[in-house]
């Protein structure tokens, strides 16, 4: 074998390991692009379309350190088919979903199938390549489901416009036929019998945990934040997760070895990873519904809107990763998300119409050469921070800080905008003079957001004047959102700046 390529098993196993991940990937980001359109076609409120998205990731953030553990024990090409079964099973379920709370079950239900799925994608690489390979391999994983998820947007926005938001979901199921072909009949099992114990009782209380606070967040402003349902659900998740933070200190095979952040550059790596991937997942939630549903992009427009912002990113990582090597950490961990907070800013003050050359795609370069400053020094910062022994706890861990972040984030951030849309619109149907009898009409209509529609019995002149109040207030929300993200934003180059050590990384001391 020459130095640059494979053996045909392993070529095998890294073919099902970036197909596998990539769909996991992909539905991730995709999804999205679909929610306005989806959200027309069930007529359902904004608070639903947010249930589409934290029903996959609420279990994948919670389960996917636990799907790990169970690849090593039980056998990885197992534990990997079966969650490639699950997922393509569930994805099945989403195309054909006849309404909102069947969808929210099928996605929670994907999310399960990815927990399991793409944490034992990384273990076959892991048992299937030498040491002397496993760099090039992991490294052809990481840049070609990349490539994977920076189509996403583009793939979903088309199929929602050619075929249907159901094509989104559907797509999944022959990616999901070749992978479960490969994995059979192309690849080995593996395991590791050393692994220790599963760790269920943190899987379960971080799931209840999360899923409460969630529940709290999304549903509390239509409850009313008197009613215990809402304010209880928070207390009750923050109660769960209090009793996971105590059995992970006490437990002998913690599914989060809690010891790992008394290093202060870990935590502090993670505290940014939090801040900065929450402010990036709030913001690409809403992106598409303003697109869309404000400036009147077409869903193929919508998902290729984007593109220029993973593409910077996938440009420029590797150049920040050699800075972050003269230099140390410190400088491009700060830098990098106050440039991102710079583009979170701009999105929010883009002017209500123009070109996509003069707006979008200024704010969005910004805000991906910050990401781009900011991912490769991060990765490299996290696993420089911990022993060798620990370095994949330490990646699990960074990875479902970063969905947790998201998936708490979409939540927090639906009720300022929810809020935020209200008073916008109330503002615009004031100065639009519209009836008392027409704004009586509309209440039903403003939880769906930018989806609100006139009333039936509305005249023409009135019709059109909710119309723009609709857009209006949604960029207005919009304004609201993009300003709280970039707070975020520099709360992580605060958390970089204090926390995070400025010694450039020991190979790079060397030369």
């Amino acid at each position: 074998m020459t130095k640059t390529s494979f053996s045909p098993t392993g070529r095998w196993v890294l073919a099902a390991s970036i197909l596998g991940s990539s769909m996991a990937f992909i539905d991730g980001s995709v999804v999205s692009v679909a929610l306005p359109v989806l959200q027309e076609d069930f007529g359902t409120t904004a608070a639903s379309a947010q249930w589409i998205v934290e029903a996959y990731q609420l279990f994948l953030a919670s389960l996917v350190l636990v799907g790990g553990s169970l690849a090593d024990r039980f056998g990885r090409r197992k534990v990997f088919s079966i969650g490639t079964f699950a997922f393509a099973g569930a994805s099945l379920a989403c195309g054909l979903a006849p309404n909102t709370l069947t969808l929210i079950a099928a996605r929670a239900a994907q999310g399960i199938g990815g927990a399991l799925l793409v944490p034992s994608s990384l273990a076959l690489l892991g048992a299937a390549f030498t040491p002397g390979e496993r760099g090039r391999a992991v490294g052809s994983w990481a840049a070609l489901t990349g490539i994977a998820g920076a189509i996403g947007p583009a793939l979903g926005g088309w199929l929602v416009q050619a075929v249907s938001w159901r094509a989104v979901f559907l797509v999944n199921l022959p990616i999901a036929a070749v992978v479960l072909w490969i994995a059979l009949r192309k690849i080995s099992e593996s395991r590791n019998p050393a692994g220790g114990p599963l760790d269920l009782a943190g899987a379960g209380l971080a799931t209840f945990g999360f899923g409460a606070i969630v529940y709290g967040l999304i549903e509390g402003p239509a409850l009313g934040w008197t009613n215990p349902r809402g304010w209880g659900s928070i207390a009750l998740g923050l109660a769960g997760l209090g009793a996971l933070a105590a059995v992970e200190h006490r437990t002998r095979h913690p599914m989060v070895p809690l010891r790992l952040f008394r290093n202060r550059t870990f935590t502090s790596a993670n505290l940014l990873t939090f801040f900065l991937y929450g402010a990036l997942a709030a913001t690409f939630f809403f992106i598409p519904f303003v697109l869309i549903q404000a400036r009147g992009y077409t869903p193929a427009q919508a998902g290729a809107a984007i593109l220029p912002l993973v593409l910077i990113i996938a440009a420029l990582s590797r150049p920040a990763g050699a800075v972050a090597d003269r230099f140390g950490p410190r400088l491009p961990l700060t830098v990098g998300p106050l440039v991102s907070g710079a583009g979170f800013l701009l999105l929010g003050f883009l002017p209500p119409s123009g070109s996509y050359a003069a707006t979008m795609l200024p704010a969005l370069s910004v805000l991906g050469l910050g990401m781009a400053i900011t991912v490769a020094p991060l990765t490299a910062t996290v696993l420089n921070g911990v022993p060798s022994k620990d370095q994949g706890a330490a990646s699990g861990i960074s990875n479902a800080v970063a969905r947790v972040a998201g998936l708490l984030a979409v939540a927090a951030f639906g009720i300022l905008a929810a809020s935020s849309f209200n008073r916008a619109l109330d503002r615009g149907l004031d100065t639009a003079r519209v009836s008392a009898q027409t704004r009586r009409l509309m209440a039903p209509e403003r939880a769906k957001l930018g989806a609100a529609k006139p009333p039936a019995g509305a005249s023409a002149a009135e019709a059109e004047a909710v119309r723009e109040a609709v857009k209006t207030a949604l960029n207005g929300a919009f304004r609201v959102v993009s300003i709280g993200c970039a707070g975020l934003a520099l709360l992580s180059a605060a958390s970089a700046a204090i926390g995070v050590s400025s010694a450039k990384p020991a190979r790079a001391r060397e030369k």
